[in-house]
């Protein structure tokens, strides 16, 4: 019951998403309360799903090996998100709404709640036939797929300011060539690779929430560098190659 009340506010969310951007980064403007140091935002706001599934971890009852290897490829991305990516990206002096970190801390307990208590409780565990299940294989293949654009398309972006720029620039390389947002891409296959991979509704749940939070922001850029450069290129699609 709370992963189908869960999923309908994702949709709720996805249509209030399409007509209001969320205030922080290039879409950042007045108006959302205090703000704060957007780096020490996004550290904190990703620390929560590491830290807790750590806790949901001890308390559960279950932790076999595929479990244990569940929650490892979970907390090296929220790591990664924590602490390599803010700390690479151009955050000096970028602020960011208090009120959106704290919405990012909401979903990410709530999320980190469902997927804990399915993994450590609700799952009955996972034999170790389970690495040879096609689900698994197909899912964690998927997973790390989606993990390996997620992260080249974000050093794409990271080279755009080697030279010390601090303005936006068009990126080139990799699936930037053709869609706006192959960060947002990965991500969203990453998510469907561990609901794949780990065959529970919880999983699903994250997947769909995903793709209803990056979605619009991922339309919101790609109509955000078509009006800042005339020359962007036509072909481009915003988030998924030849389709949208």
């Amino acid at each position: 019951m709370a992963c189908y009340m869960w999923l309908t506010l994702a949709f709720i969310v996805f249509f209030i998403l399409l007509f209001v951007k969320a205030p922080y980064g290039r879409h950042r403007r007045k108006g959302w309360g205090v703000e704060m140091s957007a780096r020490k935002g996004w550290m904190i706001m990703e620390s929560i799903p590491a830290l807790l599934l750590t806790v949901i971890l001890f308390f559960g009852q279950y932790r076999d090996f595929v479990v244990l290897f569940f929650w490892a490829i979970w907390t090296a991305h929220y790591v990664h998100r924590a602490w390599a990516w803010p700390n690479r990206a151009n955050l000096n002096q970028k602020l960011m709404p208090v009120s959106v970190i704290l919405l990012a801390i909401f979903f990410n307990t709530i999320n980190c709640l469902l997927n804990g208590i399915w993994l450590f409780e609700l799952s009955g565990g996972y034999t170790l036939s389970w690495f040879q299940d096609p689900r698994f294989i197909v899912g964690i293949s998927i997973f790390f797929l989606g993990m390996i654009i997620n992260i080249k398309s974000d050093d794409i972006l990271f080279s755009l300011r080697d030279d010390g720029s601090t303005g936006y620039k068009i990126p080139r390389g990799g699936l930037f060539e053709k869609v706006s947002s192959p960060n947002y891409f990965g991500e969203i296959i990453e998510w469907i690779g561990f609901a794949i991979a780990t065959w529970s509704l919880a999983g699903f749940t994250f997947a769909i929430w995903t793709f209803c939070n990056l979605a619009p922001r991922a339309f919101a850029h790609h109509r955000w560098y078509k009006e800042k450069f005339p020359d962007y290129p036509a072909e481009r699609k915003a988030l998924v190659p030849f389709v949208i």
